[in-house]
């Protein structure tokens, strides 16, 4: 006996064998010829449009979430490649003369990629343009390479170890986002903006007391280096933002999830792939900070 909706006794609800269709009802009077072959060219149609395989955003031009972690994935390989340019150039001036790797790769690449980082997002209100955000992702690339390098080259073995961290908080972020037991609320938001606020301005003071040598050369990191109860400042601060970068994360993730849902053209998936790429270098670069200051203090 059959026990299915009669509401989804349709082909579109049926799966679809290619050769195969589903056997006439029971009892079904005749129609007349031209009512019968209307029927058969509309059965035919609708068995030929759901036995077609799902189109993807290719043949729809339309956001999908798989697109987009092709895009991410794409603009990740660009600033793997740039960050080898950038760790090959920062160590080439070492030499038994001059000891000391350069800051040019790190200063360019951080220079222009905060300038077409603020291209990126003031012109994709009215228009995306993926050759921007290819080239923020090549400066990037520089960036990254020229810190790990800089900072590898004091400390060995850094690199690698917030390399992992960032892909562990990476992981278990969209782990928990996939799952559903993480998701980004009005409230935390609005906690997190506040959060991020404090945190820039405590950044820009950071930088200035260090430009115009307020705070002492010994101390690296400049108010970050300075401890409380024996523990760095910026070990703590540090800890906030990881969560603040890893909650960013979240909302990233759900930014996606809602641009598929509204059927955003597939243009805008490059978007996404840039928030998400803005994302995960802070997380790096604050780690990487974290690990320097830890072993600084050994």
């Amino acid at each position: 006996m059959a026990l299915n909706n009669p509401a989804f006794d349709s082909p579109a609800f049926k799966e679809q064998r290619p050769g195969l269709t589903p056997p006439p009802a029971a009892g079904a009077q005749t129609a007349s010829a031209q009512h019968a072959s209307i029927d058969a060219a509309t059965q035919a149609q609708l068995e030929g449009l759901y036995a077609a395989p799902a189109a993807g955003a290719h043949q729809t031009d339309r956001m999908t979430v798989e697109d987009t972690v092709v895009k991410t994935l794409s603009l990740f390989a660009i600033l793997l490649a740039t960050a080898v340019v950038g760790w090959i150039w920062t160590l080439s001036p070492v030499s038994v003369a001059n000891p000391n790797p350069t800051m040019m790769p790190w200063i360019i690449g951080g220079l222009g990629g905060f300038v077409l980082a603020m291209a990126v997002i003031f012109t994709s209100r009215k228009k995306v343009r993926p050759g921007l955000i290819f080239a923020y992702a090549a400066f990037e690339g520089l960036f990254i390479g020229g810190i790990s390098a800089y900072f590898e080259f004091i400390w060995q073995g850094i690199v690698m170890q917030a390399t992992l961290a960032t892909v562990s908080v990476v992981g278990v972020t969209l782990a928990l986002f996939a799952s559903g037991k993480v998701r980004a609320s009005a409230k935390a938001t609005k906690i997190f903006m506040i959060a991020m606020v404090g945190y820039l301005v405590f950044s820009l003071l950071n930088v200035g007391l260090m430009l115009f040598n307020v705070i002492p050369g010994n101390m690296m990191f400049g108010l970050h280096s300075a401890t409380i109860a024996g523990i760095p400042l910026g070990l703590i601060i540090g800890v906030l933002v990881v969560i603040m970068a890893a909650y960013s994360l979240v909302l990233d993730f759900d930014q996606v999830q809602q641009g598929v849902r509204n059927g955003a053209p597939r243009v805008f998936g490059w978007v996404g792939a840039f928030g998400i790429m803005v994302t995960v270098v802070w997380l790096y670069v604050e780690i990487l900070r974290m690990i320097a200051i830890l072993r600084g203090n050994n």
